[in-house]
This record gives structure tokens, C-alpha cells and sequence, in this order.
């Protein structure tokens, strides 16, 4: 089995006990609900305007299947035609070599600050926070990521990290936080945006050094591209002098072609757009033209260990339009934090899992994060099938647990209790035998509001009706003979 991803793809705590503390969080709850309908609704619309939506997402499912089928065949070539171009390419291991690549590259320009485009790349190997120990500051320029930076807080989602913030708590953020802001400035969207523009514009004119992502790698040509929505992109990928760019090794496409494709997916399922504003593409270096010292480190961190996987390796599929996480119903109660990783919601309980290994004991508990509707399914352009392999990291769990116990478990001994009781019949009916007992235990208010052991974990949140007096193969039985 290939290693496990390192950096930020584990929780600091079980799921339950931190979505348990984000809900007690009123106001995360009504932002959430606010942003994720807006976006949701947008998307639904744009959507509904193409007739051959569902054609797209085949296309799109196919695309990055055949690029996971030959992996390493494209990864090759994008790096013959990359260098061909003039582009370094960099392999990396994990989050520690990726780190330790992009140190020595920056130190090697000999600057200290550094401005950077989102990435969710970059902030699954924590390189801000390893930047600093080594005495080089990062600068993000996307406006949501600079209100988290500022905050000191984490991302809360793939395509708006500080979703969980409304403008009043932004404004408060910029007051506390930027030297050179207005003290008189409002919560307006306007002014925050201006104001926002204003710290970076010297940042953006003085910085020698640009670390991006990148949301494709197009293997028969060697181009990167970038999509984004603000131009704060668009200024990192041109005016430095040294561009490094940190992707995952999933990102890369067979073909030029399949651009067509993606564009037409990816904006409508992330922002509700039919276009994106801003689309950047570069191929090595050109001379006299933008960046001259180009890079790019192409990250394993675990994504080997996903595709080894038969059952989870379509989960590498994954374009991050955030469109799971805006129709789940616990993501939208609970937010981004309660999932630990830099992967929150509906991918983030498969892909964080899948890329550690669901024996690491922090992770364990992602893939219980579902109630398994299905809308993340249905809303994936790619049609990641996110609930089937939701099922899947649940078994595997079970059988990682299943060795460490000399005598069986209490699931263990539920499961094998069901088993024989719906395995024949007169065993049913034996079982149906109890039913008083379980009237007794509800109460005179008919509902049974604790359980012990380890159902205990069900009443906790919901009570159970007391059964019925009869079975239901008991009253067809009496049925039968009256007649």
C-alpha cells in the first residue's frame, strides 16, 4: 500500500464531538444556510439552461477516468512537454518534500515575502505555516483566503473559505487587522472589496516571488491553468519574477480538448456561473513575457495510496467545485471546521479518509459524516458516486477495527443479532414476542428517549416511537382467520 498523505488531512478531534460544538454556533448556521442556498440556487439555473447537462457530466466523468487509468503515462508526458518549454518540474513524495522544495526555490531568489493565489494544494501541506518557521512570509491575495489569513482562522469551504463569516464580522476583521484601512470603513461589499484591494495593490507590485495552484494540467501541451474570479490570479501569474506552482498529481488532463468540457462544468457548479471571469494559461516560460524562473511541484501526499484503491480512486475525480458541499444538509449545519482536513463536506469525509488511510484513528469518523441522501451524487459534475464510497469506507473501517478486539464488539454483536433475526422467518416472529417489553420501556408518553451501550449514540439526538401492541404478522395472521 502507498504511503499516507501528511499535513492538514486529519482531524484534531472526532467528527461528532466538533460538529456537536459547531452547532451550538447560531450565527455559523445562518451564514452557511445563507451562502450555500444563494450558491445553490444560482447553480440550479445555469444548470437548467443547458439541454445536455447530463451528457456534460458523462463527458466529464470520462475525462478524468481515462487521465486516472494512465496516471503516470500523462504525468510523463506533462512533464516532457513542460520542460520542453522551459518549466522545472519537481516531484514530491509528501507534504515534508513539497515544503522543503518550494523553501529552497524562493530562498534561492533570495526574497522573504511571497504573494499567493488560492491553492487548496498549498494549504493541505500547510506551506504557509512552514513558510514562517522559516522566516518567509505568504501573502494570500484571494479575498476570501485574506479574511482567514487575517482572522487567523481556517478555510470553511473549497471555493469560499470564509463562507462562515458575514460582512459585519469581515469589517471587524479588516479594522483589527490592516495597518493601512480606513477607520471609518463600513460593511458594505463595495468598501470591503476596496479596501481589500488597497492592502494588496503594493504586495502585488513589489513581490518577486508567486506561489499558485493550478486547476488543470493539460498533458499533450505542458499548460497550467488557473480559474478565478477576482483577477488577484491573474496579477500573481504575470508580474513576478519566479512562478512555483504546487498541484496534485489528479489534476492532470489527457487532452487540450478537454477543456471544452471542464469550462462548461466547473464554473456553473461552483460559483453559478456560465463563465468564469478570469482564465489563466501558461505553458513553461515566454520570453520577455511574464515570469521568467517557472516551477511547478507535482504532490503525491497520498493521492497514490486513493488510486490503489478500487472503490475510492474515482474520488481523485474530484474538479473542487464545491457543488457536494452546498447541497449536504450536515455540511450546511456544521461547517468546514467540524471536518478537520483542508477537505471539508461531502469529499473532503471520503477524500481526507481515503488519502490517510481509514486506520488513521483521527479520520475514522469522516465517512459516518453522511446521511446518505445522495444529493452530493447528484450534484457532482463529475458523478463521483460520493455516498457509495461513503459505504465502502464504513466497512473498511469495521474490518481495520475488527483485529484490534479479543471479544467481539458491541456492533459486532448487533450485527450478527440482526443477522439471525432476519435470516428466517420464525426467528422474526420469536423476536416480535418482545414488543411489550419495549412499550414498558417507552413511558406513558409512548417514546423511548435513552437506550444503553452503544445505541445510547441514537437516542442521544432523536426518541423512538414505542412499537406497536401487535406485529404486523401477527394482525395478518387474524386477519386471515376472520375471513
Amino acid at each position: 500500500m502507498p504511503a499516507g498523505g501528511l499535513g492538514n488531512l486529519v482531524e484534531t478531534e472526532p467528527f461528532p464531538a466538533a460538529a456537536h460544538r459547531e452547532l451550538g454556533n447560531t450565527q455559523l448556521r445562518k451564514n452557511l444556510r445563507h451562502a450555500t442556498h444563494t450558491i445553490r440556487d444560482k447553480r440550479l439555473r445555469v444548470v437548467g439552461e443547458l439541454p445536455d447537462w447530463e451528457e456534460l457530466r458523462d463527458a466529464g466523468s470520462a475525462i478524468k477516468n481515462s487521465a486516472m487509468f494512465n496516471l503516470e503515462e500523462r504525468l510523463l508526458q506533462f512533464e516532457k512537454n513542460f520542460s520542453a518549454r522551459g518549466g522545472v518540474v519537481h516531484w514530491a513524495r509528501d507534504a515534508d518534500e513539497a515544503n522543503t522544495i518550494v523553501r529552497d526555490l524562493i530562498r534561492e531568489t533570495g526574497s522573504t515575502e511571497v504573494v499567493k493565489v488560492k491553492s487548496m494544494a498549498t494549504q493541505e501541506i500547510g506551506l504557509n505555516e512552514y513558510l514562517e518557521t522559516q522566516g518567509i512570509e505568504a501573502f494570500e491575495t484571494d479575498l476570501a483566503e485574506l479574511i482567514v489569513q487575517l482572522g487567523h482562522d481556517k478555510p470553511s469551504h473549497i471555493l469560499v473559505p470564509a463562507i462562515h463569516k458575514n460582512r459585519t464580522e469581515v469589517r471587524d476583521i479588516f479594522l483589527s487587522q490592516m495597518e493601512d484601512v480606513d477607520p471609518e470603513l463600513t460593511d458594505e461589499p463595495a468598501k470591503l472589496a476596496e479596501a481589500a484591494r488597497k492592502h494588496l495593490r503594493a504586495k502585488f507590485l513589489s513581490a518577486k516571488v508567486a506561489i499558485s495552484g493550478a486547476n488543470f494540467a493539460l498533458a499533450d501541451t505542458g499548460t497550467l491553468g488557473v480559474v478565478e474570479s477576482e483577477g488577484n490570479g491573474r496579477m500573481c501569474l504575470t508580474l513576478p519574477e519566479t512562478l512555483i506552482t504546487v498541484m496534485g498529481i489528479e489534476k492532470v488532463l489527457p487532452h487540450s480538448d478537454d477543456i471544452e468540457v471542464m469550462m462548461q462544468l466547473l464554473p456553473r457548479s461552483s460559483t453559478g456561473e456560465r463563465m468564469n471571469p478570469y482564465t489563466s494559461m501558461w505553458t513553461g516560460v515566454t520570453e520577455d513575457d511574464g515570469p521568467q524562473n517557472v516551477h511547478i511541484v507535482l504532490l503525491d501526499n497520498g493521492r497514490s495510496r486513493v488510486l490503489s484503491d478500487s472503490f475510492g480512486r474515482s474520488a481523485l475525480n474530484c474538479i473542487r467545485c464545491s457543488a457536494c458541499m452546498n447541497v449536504c444538509p450536515v455540511y450546511e449545519r456544521t461547517g468546514g471546521h467540524a471536518y478537520g482536513s483542508t477537505y471539508p463536506g461531502p469529499i473532503g469525509a471520503i477524500l481526507s479518509p481515503l488519502m490517510t488511510g481509514i486506520e488513521v484513528e483521527e479520520n475514522n469518523s469522516l465517512p459516518y459524516a453522511s446521511s446518505l441522501c445522495g444529493a452530493c451524487y447528484d450534484a457532482c459534475p463529475v458523478k463521483i458516486n460520493i455516498p457509495e464510497i461513503l459505504v465502502h469506507l464504513r466497512g473498511e473501517d469495521v474490518d481495520s477495527k475488527r483485529g484490534k478486539h479479543k471479544l467481539p464488539t458491541q456492533m459486532d454483536l448487533l450485527m450478527k443479532g440482526g443477522s439471525w433475526a432476519l435470516g428466517r422467518g420464525k426467528n422474526m416472529k420469536l423476536v416480535e414476542k418482545a414488543l411489550p417489553l419495549g412499550r414498558l420501556a417507552s413511558g406513558r408518553d409512548k417514546k423511548i428517549k435513552k437506550l444503553p451501550g452503544i445505541a445510547a449514540g441514537w437516542t442521544q439526538s432523536r426518541d423512538i416511537p414505542a412499537p406497536p401492541s401487535q406485529s404486523f404478522r401477527d394482525w395478518w395472521s387474524e386477519e386471515k382467520e376472520s375471513k
